[in-house]
Formats: structure tokens, sequence, C-alpha cells
């Protein structure tokens, strides 16, 4: 019984001396000069890139709406290749993944396609709007 009372005395004297809450603190403030590790989800597509769907010699490529030039070829990731076939003529914003090849083009890994307009024109021009 007498060691029980006395390692009572010994956890109330620490207490009331203020060294635990002075640990605490030290330990909370080296804490605070560390930055703090926060994980981020990453999207679902690292880059992006907006044009209208074509296919030429079936290959579904990526084209330009100012001047209809190929940007890259599109490699479909995570479902099939014929899911392009709805956009061709639309512009749209693919996401995903930029590689280069051998080829003379870009490929773009697409992860997800978003149609921006189901017709392919360039934007009006500052005179052109109504």
């Amino acid at each position: 019984m007498w060691q029980v009372f006395a390692r009572f005395v010994v956890v109330v004297t620490v207490l009331a001396s203020g060294i635990v809450p002075q640990a605490a603190m030290a330990s909370q403030a080296q804490d605070q000069g560390q930055p703090k590790k926060v994980e981020q989800k990453k999207k679902p597509g690292g880059a992006s890139l907006t044009g209208c769907v074509d296919e030429q010699d079936g290959q579904f490529v990526l084209v330009d709406d100012h001047d209809l030039k190929v940007v890259a070829n599109l490699d479909a990731e995570g479902f099939p290749a014929e899911g392009f076939a709805k956009h061709v003529g639309s512009k749209v914003t693919v996401r995903g993944i930029s590689t280069t090849t051998g080829g003379t083009r870009p490929v773009f890994k697409v992860r997800s396609i978003e149609t921006v307009s189901e017709t392919c024109a360039p934007p009006a021009t500052q005179g052109e709007k109504k």
C-alpha cells in the first residue's frame, strides 16, 4: 500500500511542477517546425488537351479547332478505343498523359473525355460575335 501511495505522490508532484506540460509543449513546438505531410489524391489525368476528335488512317486523333492540324494520336487507357468514335466531329477536352514515341506525333494516353461542344468549329472572333 505504501508503494502505491508513493507513486501517487511522485505523479502529483511531477504534474504540479509543470515538467510534463513543458515536455508536451516542447514536443508540440518540434512538430510545428517540420512540415506536415499531406497526401493529395492525384486527379485522374496528369495533363489535358482540347481539340476535335477525328479518325485518320484507322487511328483516332485530336486536331486543333483553328487550323485542323493534328495535335496528337489518341490512345485509350482504361476503355476501348472505339469509345472515341462517338466523339468524332465534336470538340472535347481529353485528360491523361502525353508520351512521345518514335513517330512524328505525340501519343496522348486518354483516361477521360469531356465534350465541350457537339460540333467542331473555330471560336468566333470579336467581329463575328452577335
